[in-house]
């Protein structure tokens, strides 16, 4: 009789384990949906305060303008110091490295200018209240 339970003991755990880790799941779920559908509402309702306040939304379009700048010089930079380094060196394990981190820039600055007006553009369309009021299209 005591053999017979042994090898269950191992799966009646993990099936006491598997059923309190879902309802401790489910616990959770319950937890977040009440807490957006409460929490959420007042948040919800300062739609206007980045848009009512004086010089907050110039401020962000500043802040933006000037962070995609600097990401764009910082892609010259690093382009031009690159092609340098590229021009010295002979190990071609070393030139495919360079290449690579020349594309790796490159796509970080397409992200990083297309980022603001599509974010403009789809913030818009969804109604997020930031976009009705900010631009973000660095030109």
């Amino acid at each position: 009789m005591t053999q017979d339970s042994t090898p269950s003991d191992p799966e009646r755990s993990s099936e006491r384990d598997s059923s309190s880790g879902s309802s401790l799941h489910r616990q959770a779920v319950v937890t977040v949906v009440l807490l957006s559908l409460f929490a959420v509402q007042p948040a919800a309702a300062q739609t206007n305060a980045v848009c009512s306040a004086d010089n907050l939304p110039s401020m962000i379009e500043g802040f933006f303008q000037l962070t995609t700048a600097l990401g764009i010089v910082g892609l010259a930079i690093v382009w031009q110091a690159d092609s340098l380094i590229e021009m010295f060196t002979l190990n071609p394990e070393q030139k495919k490295g360079l290449k690579r981190h020349k594309r790796s820039a490159m796509k970080s600055a397409v992200v990083l200018v297309v980022l603001g007006p599509l974010y403009t553009v789809a913030g818009s369309m969804m109604g997020l209240p930031l976009a009705q009021c900010v631009d973000l299209v660095p030109w």
